[in-house]
């Protein structure tokens, strides 16, 4: 798959993936539009995670012409029936979850519109990159719409939903910096530096073992959901699956002989 790049399954470019070794990039690719969120592009972004290519170990997503995404694209809505918005959020949600409980690390480049359904995307990520000019904000309460992507969850969860009740009703944006203070983005660099430490980190990342990565991605936020009790036994599990095998051994090797550790 080494530096192999091929459309989203609709064959409209709305989503470009770019395999090289160990580490895939995937553009949200809409600029004339702000990558605002189509089907094409929701089938694009399934297409790739219902089938990551064999051996990457890092994913790197980010948004084509300056912008992550402005959200869902309102001008191709149709009007919905009650139960056909439900079953539209539930396909939101699970390909949400399956961005966050693939296995893979996400990495994901914000900035400028980082809006709505763009901002459920990135919080679907498990490390956020924020540049000065990202523009954090869910609009929908000043639409007449709820949120439906899942953003009272993962948006919730790191806000608070004091935090997240204020955004909604007021409409209030949140820039690189600010969201970066709130824990939207876990880094923040300067303008144009985001692709670059991404890809430090997404090598950096492609280096752990490949279960343990696993482990982190499956366990942590599942193990925030639970009992105290349920939570350590879950843990127990956890280290027990990642200190055996052969990358246990090489790990503890590497340590010994004062080096760093390849793992398979």
């Amino acid at each position: 798959m080494s530096g192999q790049t091929y459309k989203s399954n609709d064959e409209t470019g709305a989503v470009a993936v770019h395999v090289d070794g160990n580490i895939a990039r995937i553009t949200l690719n809409r600029p004339a539009k702000r990558n605002a969120v189509n089907d094409a592009m929701l089938a694009g972004l399934r297409n790739f995670f219902d089938d990551i290519p064999e051996g990457v170990r890092a994913i790197i997503l980010s948004g084509a012409g300056g912008h992550f995404s402005s959200g869902l694209d309102l001008s191709e809505q149709v009007e919905r029936e009650p139960e056909q918005v439900m079953r539209h959020s539930r396909n939101w949600h699970q390909l949400m979850d399956t961005i966050q409980f693939n296995g893979v690390p996400v990495v994901a480049v914000l900035s400028g519109a980082v809006i709505g359904g763009g901002l459920e995307i990135a919080t679907a990520a498990h490390v956020r990159i924020a540049e000065p000019s990202a523009t954090f904000r869910l609009p929908e309460g000043k639409r007449g719409i709820f949120v439906g992507g899942g953003a009272t969850v993962r948006v919730g969860r790191i806000l608070g939903p004091d935090r997240m009740t204020e955004m909604m009703l007021t409409g209030r944006s949140y820039d690189g910096a600010e969201g970066y203070r709130l824990g939207l983005a876990h880094h923040l660099v300067g303008d144009g530096e985001g692709l670059a430490k991404a890809e430090e980190l997404a090598s950096e990342i492609a280096g752990n073992a490949s279960l343990v990565n696993y482990l982190i991605i499956q366990s942590i936020a599942r193990i925030n959901n639970m009992s105290h009790e349920d939570g350590l036994y879950t843990e127990s599990l956890s280290a027990a699956l990642s200190q055996t095998g052969a990358d246990a051994k090489e790990g503890l090797r590497a340590f010994l002989e004062k080096r760093k550790p390849r793992f398979g």
